[in-house]
């Protein structure tokens, strides 16, 4: 169903339906100022497509055409029953995405933006899926990082911390105020805890995404936060974003000290009035600089 707003913003849903079976929700939002210029958005954990809200605003007034998936199991999109982790949205939900994008709406090119585990999912989505990044012009990223939030001290402990307390009560609490859902299964980040504690990069069959990860030659902006100091620290968005081996990619730490208006935490780097003001500008000019 179509819905208008007072902004002129038109709003759709596309159920999707992948390859397990699962029914996958993906929001089409538009204004009149149509420049069919398109842009796919992925939420990462704890979240949904509202994460999203301001930057989409944005976004489609100039004149971008934004498709917004949501996650199995979060927002509008169907509870699969089973088991998921980050690799099962890399093989299933992005993967249903992309085909549906490329086969039935018929789009050439794209660029894409996403959050959290949502970058992460994306990246093994595409190691495995190299025929698809020729759809991408540019990707930007924000608080997106797997392996490197535990090379101090400090920061390994309290993610043993979050593995064993996760596991016993069999899910992951929200840590950010502003968080759109309030939890996630300790089996959907138990991948991620591994990552970083043993500062790796593997599937659940041993795949090893970060030996592959230069394969992936689309230029990256990546956004870290100052206050993001457990999720995605800036050394893990850098070790990140280093691991593409792309001189063309590009960091951003948003901090007080760099000239941002605050030490934004893991939401509310997407999630703030002051990120859709300062930080939805550097990605307007990012897919400027890498367009079509």
């Amino acid at each position: 169903m179509t819905r208008i707003r007072k902004t002129n913003l038109k709003e759709k849903l596309y159920p999707i339906k992948t390859k397990d079976g699962v029914r996958i929700a993906l929001w089409k939002l538009n204004s009149e100022k149509d420049l069919n210029k398109h842009i796919l958005l992925i939420q990462g954990a704890f979240s949904n497509r509202k994460i999203f809200n301001g930057i989409v605003s944005v976004l489609t007034r100039k004149g971008f055409t934004c498709w917004v998936m949501e996650w199995r199991n979060h927002g509008e999109s169907s509870n699969s029953g089973k088991k998921f982790n980050l690799e099962t949205i890399a093989i299933y939900d992005i993967h249903a995405t992309f085909d549906f994008l490329i086969h039935n709406i018929k789009l050439k090119r794209l660029h894409c933006i996403v959050h959290s585990g949502g970058g992460i999912a994306l990246t093994m989505f595409l190691i495995k899926n190299l025929a698809y990044k020729t759809y991408i012009t540019s990707i930007s990223m924000f608080a997106v990082q797997a392996f490197g939030a535990g090379t101090k001290l400090k920061g390994k402990t309290r993610i043993l911390m979050g593995k064993y307390f996760s596991a016993l009560l069999g899910k992951v609490l929200a840590k950010s105020v502003g968080s759109t859902e309030n939890s996630e299964t300790y089996y959907t980040l138990k991948q991620w805890f591994s990552w970083n504690l043993n500062r790796n990069f593997l599937g659940e069959d041993g795949f090893n995404y970060l030996e592959k990860m230069p394969s992936i030659t689309i230029p990256i902006l990546s956004n870290c936060a100052k206050g993001d100091n457990f999720i995605a620290p800036k050394k893990g968005c850098e070790d990140f974003l280093d691991a593409f081996k792309n001189k063309e990619n590009r960091l951003y730490y948003c901090s007080k000290e760099n000239g941002s208006l605050e030490d934004y935490n893991h939401s509310r780097i997407t999630l703030s009035r002051n990120s859709v003001k300062e930080l939805s500008p550097l990605v307007l000019d990012w897919i400027k600089q890498n367009r079509d």
